[in-house]
């Protein structure tokens, strides 16, 4: 059990609180660590609790009928999970695991969550933009999954994952590297043609690997690559 010496204060949602309340809500908080693939949240479990990522990061995952796990997002340290279940009471809608050794997670009761969020409007506000931009990938996802070729998926999950960390030189960096089996999991698509689409990427010079990182180095021609098949602009 991590002590309360743990703080909150790189947790992105909870920057507007003062340093008291983020203190007192540290004390409301369960601490524990986890190794890199231990699980923290079950499919389809009862439990409540937000999941604040205090250190290290997760992975968001499900599994198919034939048992391949399917890895739907990463979220790093400042980040958060498991509010849909706080919010409407209803069983996780996915697993999570750690994905690095050492992970700190921060758990709330779903009843301090909900109090915190309705007596902070600022906090609710942040909240519905986060549900808000969900819903806008999951659709965006659909849209893909069922009108664009395989090789064009791979284009519009690489751009997905760059677009946080873009920069103002036209580059982005992906860390770590995606790996290909996640992103075929997560496009319908095999391991061979992601292999093969960023082998094509990497000859063109839009992608080159650098150590632990992908480096998108023509972020918007990657972007035009996508949006030309979208019909978009």
């Amino acid at each position: 059990m991590e002590t309360v010496s743990a703080s909150l204060d790189r947790i992105a949602i909870l920057r507007t609180l003062d340093a008291d309340e983020r203190l007192a809500l540290t004390r409301q908080c369960r601490w524990r660590r986890f190794r890199a693939d231990e699980q923290i949240i079950d499919h389809l479990s009862d439990t409540r609790d937000v999941c604040f990522v205090v250190e290290g990061a997760v992975r968001v995952v499900s599994h198919s009928v034939s048992g391949r796990e399917i890895s739907f997002d990463e979220v790093e340290a400042g980040g958060f999970i498991g509010e849909l279940a706080a919010i409407d009471g209803g069983p996780r809608s996915a697993s999570v695991v750690a994905r690095d050794d050492n992970t700190l997670v921060a758990f709330l009761a779903p009843r301090a969550f909900q109090e915190l969020v309705t007596n902070r409007p600022e906090l609710a506000l942040m909240l519905m933009r986060r549900l808000c931009a969900m819903v806008r990938q999951a659709t965006e996802r659909i849209m893909d999954l069922s009108t664009l070729a395989a090789n064009n998926r791979v284009h519009a999950e690489l751009l997905r994952l760059a677009r946080p960390n873009r920069k103002p030189d036209g580059t982005a960096v992906i860390t770590p590297v995606p790996v290909h089996g996640d992103i075929a999991a997560r496009i319908s698509a095999t391991r061979e043609t992601v292999a093969r689409v960023m082998g094509e990427l990497t000859r063109d010079g839009v992608i080159e690997k650098r150590g632990s990182s992908l480096v998108i180095r023509a972020f918007d021609r990657l972007d035009e690559m996508v949006q030309e098949v979208r019909g978009v602009g």
